[in-house]
């Protein structure tokens, strides 16, 4: 089993990676199928189900459809120019994708939010279909948006077990488990990012790998910076207002008046992880870790270790986020990072289990403490749902993303005051979240049918 650190930590766009990016890379992908076959075509249709039609508004699944089919993808996403998009096809009723004629697609007709039974590989499934002139359909295909940015096929679905297996042949540490990983550390004397590491180097040069990572905590931080310095109301109609400059503000004005309290450190953690996930609701560039609901945790843990903690240091950047990847492949492979498939543990659960571990790697901790560290922060977020009010990632996620922060630290802490040793494998955490989320009622998977999305004033 192997997943880049740079597929669980990828730069792209709000307010959701699922819903947004995943739908995004779906069209393009669309695109080149259809570029591949050689049909002429005339027309799009696109037909969303699941949480993608239940919340697919409130996540902006319409627009990132619109905008994959006409070309546009996370990755070098240009607000302005998508803006003139939008505005042009709404008007004209076609579409315009690099290499093919233009094609018929009028959003209000071609782009379906079918609310009923979704399909059986996902909850966040989306149909993509090209059409004749007669309106006959002549390609097309199921994709399903896995979480985190990840899109697959039904046929990439199905492959997947072989694909695993061919992993194990080709990268020196193909750990599957945590009890894998471990073994592997001991065996070997590396560290679990040494042996990311190595794993890295069957796909890309050492400095592709230092400077994509350098580039990943770039976009983090310049995030962090955005949110930090930006006020007004969230878009979506909820009336969310942006807290995080003004509560940075007041941070900095009492750091110097000997009047903070114990619990300061929660609050600094909180404010950088709120301005994250205060620009991924407003659709700015983020970086999914693992996802766009979560992403405000690891990079608010970074921020807290390098500027708050002693003896912190930049050059141990690449240990934290290797070792991040990591535990966040593991919790991929063997359970999910979809809200809408395990709820909101699924989310920033798995962010606060990679971020815990991350630190706890950097402060000094041994595989097995990082496991520790990984597990606590994991087991307590469990049963968590994820009932965004509206369908926006506004409300609870903001300040979720805060206390995702907040546990992460206490668990690395917590792991680091043992040896190691404790009573709950990660492995059977893991597991017993997917069990969890299996078992959790659909309208508390990302669907706002339920919990918070229902019992609290949303217009």
């Amino acid at each position: 089993m192997f997943l880049s650190v740079f597929d669980m930590f990828k730069i792209g766009i709000g307010p959701s990676s699922s819903h947004t990016m995943g739908p995004m890379v779906a069209a393009g992908r669309f695109l080149d199928k259809l570029r591949a076959t050689g049909f002429t075509a005339h027309g799009l249709r696109a037909r969303l189900h699941g949480s993608l039609a239940h919340t697919g508004v409130g996540h902006a699944t319409d627009r990132a459809v619109i905008l994959g089919l006409a070309g546009f993808l996370p990755e070098s996403y240009d607000a302005e120019a998508a803006e003139a998009a939008l505005a042009e096809i709404t008007a004209s009723g076609h579409v315009a994708p690099q290499g093919l004629a233009n094609l018929a697609f009028d959003p209000a007709r071609d782009l379906v939010f079918d609310k009923g039974a979704p399909l059986p590989g996902h909850p966040n499934g989306l149909v993509l279909m090209a059409t004749d002139a007669q309106g006959d359909v002549i390609v097309q295909e199921t994709y399903y948006s896995i979480g985190g940015g990840f899109v697959v096929t039904e046929a990439e679905q199905a492959a997947e077990p072989a694909l695993d297996r061919a992993d194990a042949k080709t990268h020196p540490y193909p750990f599957e488990t945590a009890a894998e990983m471990l073994a592997m550390a001991r065996d070997s004397g590396k560290t679990i990012a040494e042996m990311k590491r190595e794993n890295e180097r069957v796909h890309r040069r050492e400095a592709e790998i230092s400077d994509g990572i350098e580039k990943v905590w770039s976009v983090m931080t310049e995030c962090i910076d955005r949110g930090l310095s930006h006020e007004g109301v969230l878009p979506g109609g909820l009336g969310v207002k942006r807290r995080a400059a003004a509560i940075h503000a007041r941070l900095k004005e009492e750091a110097g008046l000997n009047l903070a309290q114990p619990h300061i450190a929660n609050e600094w953690m909180s404010v950088y992880a709120m301005a994250v996930n205060e620009e991924n609701a407003a659709g700015g560039r983020v970086v999914t870790a693992p996802t766009n609901g979560a992403a405000g945790v690891m990079p608010a843990v970074i921020r807290y270790w390098l500027d708050h903690m002693p003896g912190a240091t930049r050059a141990r950047l690449p240990e934290f986020l290797l070792t991040s990847a990591a535990i966040g492949g593991l919790i991929k492979h063997n359970a999910s990072i979809s809200g809408a498939e395990a709820g909101c543990q699924a989310e920033v659960g798995s962010a606060a289990a990679m971020a815990a571990a991350g630190l706890a790697a950097v402060m000094g901790g041994s595989p097995e403490q990082i496991e520790n560290a990984a597990e606590i922060a994991l087991e307590h977020h469990l049963g968590m749902t994820c009932d965004p009010v509206r369908g926006l990632v506004q409300v609870p996620c903001i300040e979720r993303n805060g206390l995702g922060a907040i546990k992460a630290v206490s668990a690395a802490a917590l792991a680091m005051r043992g040896d190691g040793s404790h009573f709950v494998p990660l492995d059977n955490c893991i597991r017993a979240m997917f069990e969890t989320g299996r078992d959790m009622s659909e309208k508390y998977k990302e669907t706002a049918l339920g919990g918070l999305a229902v019992n609290v004033p949303n217009c």
